[in-house]
């Protein structure tokens, strides 16, 4: 045992080591939750089993891993037959999920579980001690509830948790890519991702359980909602232990004899089982359902058309318009070939139940005239129509009627005389007044005060800049003269550190200066 699980296996070392776990609280069977990392169901190097044996496992260690607990409290001792019984699985297939567990990770980390061998001293065999690492805090994990483990078999269970994860996080979810977080562990398709079909039908279980709740169309831009449930929405029938692995704990997960006794039926009767028949074929053909769902979570039937490019052209029946529909379309006569055929046998259906109300064919053409001439007096009212599908303008605008609730009223006209609608001209007089009194019965709002007139500004006075004082007057020649007929070396030096340079050349000329600047830099060189 490394010293690292030695840490996880000792629940105060692990208090005492900065507390970086998230600790499984141990509570009644119905209650409790147990963390688990998302690098056990996320990605294919555990197996379904591995998940749902570690989180029984945790629970079962509980009681020795929460802080405070006594330290002659034993871990999970539960025999591979009993994790079985409890997960309602072959003890071949706990066998696999243990063996994942108790090896360490990819990156060289401790595995997730340790299993310690006992024996008697008279060698006789004992359950083994089973100590679960606790999840550390700086790794994302998910909090679930034991008893979805014991109730949903290994693959429902990783969807589950996938499912979990995303509602946690308010991620939207489709059927393919829930089957491609899912992977085939054994046999030639192993380490591939489900197909989109498993996804369904996933989807389709979850929620039959009560684990899922599926809101069909009820999501962002008509997406499916998901919902995930702690608990069943309604109880679920306590699963069998799966035997379809063997009879026996081999290193492959069961026995060699595969052979069945086909003399027996399940139930007892005497048959013969060797006859089988497709499922595609015969009665066994599935029968043609409603598509509920849509194309999102749920495969399109084959002979249902498709909105979308990638479904190829239109393979429905052939168009069929009367010739008063025809006529009707005649103002739109240059858009209708870049109009789909299902849209053009919905707007000619749209006609057909208008002209059997009773709306005269003359009427709605100028109809679909006048409303087509304003649009195409709009140039880019026009192209917008144009790049949005015409068909559906000509669906949604043009030819709807408009008006009161008379149906002779057309746009506030009425039909048969021309005249304006008298319905109307009430409507629009009784708004008017309506209009008039909520103005009347409104209080006359206070004129607000005039303003005070802002203060006068004083004059601006400016006041003449000063002159500059007047400074000594540079010597003259003869000044000059003298001053350096009476230079020394002190009063040259003395002038350089003064004035400078250029105004002590002035005064004493270069001939007496320059020496000293010589030296000068003489004795800054050397030091």
């Amino acid at each position: 045992m490394s010293a690292g699980l030695l840490v996880a296996a000792e629940p105060r070392r692990i208090r005492g080591g900065a507390g970086g776990v998230r600790f499984n609280r141990p509570r009644r069977r119905s209650e409790q939750t147990v963390w688990i990392p998302e690098a056990l169901y996320r990605g294919n190097h555990f197996n379904d089993e591995a998940v749902a044996v570690y989180i029984k496992v945790a629970a079962l260690d509980a009681r020795r891993s929460f802080p405070g607990a006594r330290p002659d409290t034993d871990p999970c001792t539960a025999r591979v037959s009993e994790l079985a019984t409890m997960l309602g699985m072959s003890p071949s297939a706990v066998e696999r999920g243990l063996t994942p567990l108790n090896r360490p990770g990819l990156d060289g980390s401790e595995p997730w579980l340790f299993t310690k061998q006992r024996t008697h001293q008279g060698g006789d065999g004992q359950s083994a001690k089973r100590y679960a690492r606790l999840v550390p805090r700086d790794q994302a994990a998910l909090e679930v509830p034991v008893r979805v483990a014991e109730a949903l078999t290994p693959r429902r269970l990783r969807a589950w948790l996938h499912l979990a994860r995303a509602t946690a996080k308010g991620l939207p979810v489709t059927a393919a890519e829930l089957a491609g977080e899912l992977f085939h562990h054994t046999g030639k398709h192993a380490g591939e991702p489900l197909s989109e079909k498993t996804g369904y039908r996933l989807l389709d279980e979850l929620e039959a359980a009560g684990w899922l709740a599926l809101g069909r169309r009820a999501g962002h831009r008509g997406r499916h909602a998901v919902t995930v449930n702690a608990h069943p929405l309604h109880p679920v029938a306590p699963l069998a232990a799966d035997n379809h692995d063997g009879v026996a704990l081999a290193s492959g997960g069961g026995s060699l004899a595969s052979k069945e006794d086909h003399s027996l039926t399940t139930d007892g009767r005497a048959g013969n089982l060797e006859i089988r028949r497709r499922r595609d074929s015969g009665s066994y053909r599935p029968r043609a359902v409603e598509n509920v769902a849509g194309p999102t979570f749920r495969r399109a039937a084959q002979d249902e058309k498709r909105s979308n490019d990638q479904a190829g052209t239109y393979r429905g029946p052939g168009l069929q318009l009367s010739p008063r529909v025809w006529q009707v379309l005649e103002p739109v006569r240059t858009e209708l070939p870049g109009i789909q055929t299902w849209v053009l046998r919905r707007i000619g259906q749209e006609i057909g139940e208008q002209l059997s109300a009773g709306v005269g064919a003359e009427r709605l053409t100028t109809r679909l005239l006048t409303r087509y001439s304003r649009l195409t007096a709009r140039g880019p009212a026009a192209e917008s129509a144009r790049r949005g599908d015409v068909g559906r303008w000509i669906l949604g605008a043009g030819l709807p009627r408009h008006g009161c609730r008379l149906p002779s009223c057309e746009d506030g006209i009425t039909w048969a005389t021309r005249e304006r609608c008298h319905l109307c001209a009430n409507i629009a007089a009784a708004e008017a007044s309506a209009i008039e009194e909520s103005r009347a019965q409104q209080p006359a709002a206070a004129e607000a005060p005039p303003e005070p007139p802002p203060p006068v500004r004083p004059p601006t006075t400016w006041l003449p800049m000063p002159r500059p004082e007047p400074g000594p007057a540079p010597p003259g020649p003869d000044e000059r003269e003298q001053l350096r007929a009476a230079a020394t070396d002190d009063t040259v030096r003395q002038a350089l550190a003064e004035l400078g340079a250029p105004a002590a050349i002035r005064l004493y000329g270069r001939a007496l200066v320059l020496p000293h600047l010589a030296t000068q830099h003489d004795e800054g060189t050397t030091a």
